[in-house]
Order: C-alpha cells, then sequence, then structure tokens
C-alpha cells in the first residue's frame, strides 16, 4: 500500500470521528459516556463540535500533506497521550461507555498506519521539513 493511501486512511479516521462529533454531538455525550458523567450544561455539545473540528482540520492537514518517513514516525509517537487517556478514563476514572472507546479503536488503527507507513516510506528520501 502506498504511503500516500495510508494518509488517506489515516485522515479517515479523523473524518469519521470528528465529523461524528460536528454532525452529533448529542449522541457523541450521550453513547461515549457513563450517565453519572453526562451534562446537560449548554458548553457541552460546544465543547464536542470543537472537539470534533479540530479532528476534521488534523485529518484535512493528514490528507493534504506528503508524509515522509519522519512524519509517520512523529504521527505515531504523538498518538502515546491519547491511548493514556483513554486508559485512564475507561480503567482509572471510568468515565467513557465501551462505545466511547471508539477512540481507542480509532488511535490503534492510526498508530498501525503509522507503522506501516513508516515501513512503506523507508525507501523515500527522509527530510524534515523547516
Amino acid at each position: 500500500m502506498s504511503t500516500r493511501m495510508l494518509q488517506s486512511l489515516l485522515a479517515s479516521v479523523f473524518f469519521v470521528l470528528g465529523g461524528w462529533c460536528v454532525v452529533a454531538p448529542a449522541s457523541v455525550v450521550t453513547l461515549g459516556f457513563r450517565p453519572e458523567y453526562q451534562s446537560s450544561d449548554p458548553i457541552v455539545p460546544i465543547l464536542v463540535v470543537c472537539f470534533g473540528a479540530q479532528a476534521l482540520l488534523s485529518g484535512l492537514f493528514a490528507a493534504a500533506s506528503r508524509f515522509t518517513r519522519w512524519t509517520f514516525l512523529l504521527y505515531g509517537v504523538a498518538l502515546i497521550p491519547f491511548f493514556i487517556a483513554d486508559a485512564y478514563f475507561y480503567l482509572v476514572r471510568p468515565m467513557l461507555t465501551e462505545i466511547g472507546m471508539a477512540d481507542l479503536v480509532g488511535n490503534l488503527i492510526m498508530l498501525t498506519i503509522c507503522i506501516l507507513g513508516w515501513r512503506q516510506a523507508r525507501d523515500e528520501p527522509d527530510q524534515l521539513r523547516p
């Protein structure tokens, strides 16, 4: 699979999960968080939509950029705090539901794509861009 295709797959994870947050923020809260952590405060859907918009923006960058081996490596490393947060908010302070763990699934997919992209791009020139 080409690095370009891998980038498109990476972007699609952002588009799917971010799009869900933008299009249906109430369902993200209802399905993703345990009832005791849900809030009807009017700021909640705004925050969920903003979170989703940031994910969509990340997807646009992933789709429109030219990834190098360094990009895949750094993207993969940058996912580590998200795994820690998912584990914390599911295991230690159980706020997320099983459906809320779709974030973990998305992060695992993206990490796999980063590993595949890093391997695939090994024959391409490694350059850090300013």
